[in-house]
């Protein structure tokens, strides 16, 4: 008897992701929000996310569809009110008295895992494709055990320099070697936990009857940062060999006077440029890669290949620092396009075929306004 053939794998399709944003269209609501915020003192900013949610996820496009947000503004209002009871808290603590500012800032540790768990589920559980609503499955546990490693040293600074000069009767010594062993701690877990967020985030991902899985060694993600750093190395030997000295012959050709200060300055803002726009840059996108390069679910399959970030990111800020600002609104478009157009998704069925799953409803905003407010974006 002959044996059956083996069974044909479906043949992937792609779907494409095409982000029609225009930097003109942006620059008026973005205008707007700033004049908004500027007026009422910072209340508005939980709208003018809102705004700025929405017309971004209505210009991302995924095989032709665009997103959707369905969140409250109210409801991140409410979120706003909560997170800033709780900075100022702490800001005023840590003005009146160090014993109590460390109580504070333990509390804001505290809930602070919560509230970035709350964040991924009111921003992805309000976002809907073809009308189907995501949803984001992470538990409680797994949001604080992500958090653990840059936990410990945060702790390991606490205990040892309370006060920020160090224990005991001669506190300058101790203190400096207690606060460089706490920073060193913190640099060496950082790549450790962002490794555990990623996985935490990415494998709690569901769409329909997708759910998100994610396989992300610990190993490329310190290479990563160690490549980073490396390349800080370089920008900053740059500088020193190459800028400076170039910095010195115009400074002397121009007839300045106080040539180290000129010097000083260039050489201050150029490093500056090249940390601010390049590094982050850089991280980010191999990141991006690596992360979305690793997920995939049942019948989906993830690829990013991110190209010319650093590039555009220095582009970016020298024109927006020198049109004082106001070339940001471009700035955000073009870095947006760039990252969205980057990845590929691979499907083996029609996402037409698929059905809405029944999930939790997660109205509090209260986590995603932490997200901006503390300057971190914990979106998609």
């Amino acid at each position: 008897m002959t044996e059956p053939p083996p069974p044909v794998e479906p043949t992937p399709r792609t779907l494409e992701i095409r982000f029609t944003g225009s930097g003109s269209e942006y620059f008026r609501i973005w205008a707007v929000n700033l004049l908004l915020i500027l007026l009422t003192c910072g209340l508005y900013l939980p709208f003018a996310k809102m705004r700025r949610i929405r017309y971004v996820y209505a210009n991302t496009l995924i095989d032709g569809e665009p997103l959707a947000f369905h969140g409250d503004a109210w409801k991140m209002f409410r979120g706003f009110a909560l997170l800033a009871v709780l900075l100022v808290t702490c800001t005023v603590a840590r003005e009146f008295s160090p014993a109590v500012a460390l109580p504070a800032f333990v509390m804001l540790c505290v809930v602070w895992p919560a509230l970035w768990r709350a964040a991924m589920q009111f921003r992805v559980g309000n976002t809907s494709w073809r009308g189907l609503r995501m949803g984001f499955e992470g538990s409680l546990a797994g949001a604080y055990l992500a958090h653990l490693p840059v936990y410990i040293p945060m702790g390991l600074l606490m205990v040892l320099v309370p006060d920020g000069q160090g224990p005991g009767s001669d506190p300058g010594a101790n203190g400096r070697f207690w606060f460089y062993v706490s920073v060193t701690v913190f640099c060496a877990m950082t790549p450790w936990s962002i490794a555990l967020l990623k996985r935490y985030q990415h494998r709690g991902y569901r769409i329909a009857g997708e759910r998100g899985e994610i396989v992300l060694p610990m190993y490329p993600v310190y290479v990563i940062a160690l490549k980073t750093l490396a390349l800080g190395l370089v920008m900053l030997l740059t500088v020193i060999v190459v800028v400076l000295p170039i910095a010195d012959l115009l400074v002397r050709d121009a007839g300045f006077k106080g040539l180290g200060r000129y010097r000083g300055l260039i050489g201050v803002g150029v490093s500056c440029l090249l940390c601010v726009g390049g590094l982050p840059a850089y991280y980010a996108s191999r990141l991006q890669d690596l992360v979305w390069g690793n997920t995939r679910s049942a019948t989906l399959r993830f690829r990013s290949t991110v190209i010319g970030l650093p590039v555009l990111s220095l582009t970016n800020w020298v024109r927006t620092i020198l049109t004082l600002g106001l070339y940001r609104p471009f700035a955000v478009m073009a870095t947006m396009r760039l990252r969205l157009q980057s990845v590929r998704i691979y499907t083996t069925t029609e996402p037409s075929t698929w059905t809405a799953t029944r999930a939790g409803l997660h109205t509090d905003a209260a986590g995603d306004v932490a997200g901006d407010f503390f300057g971190v974006d914990m979106g998609l």
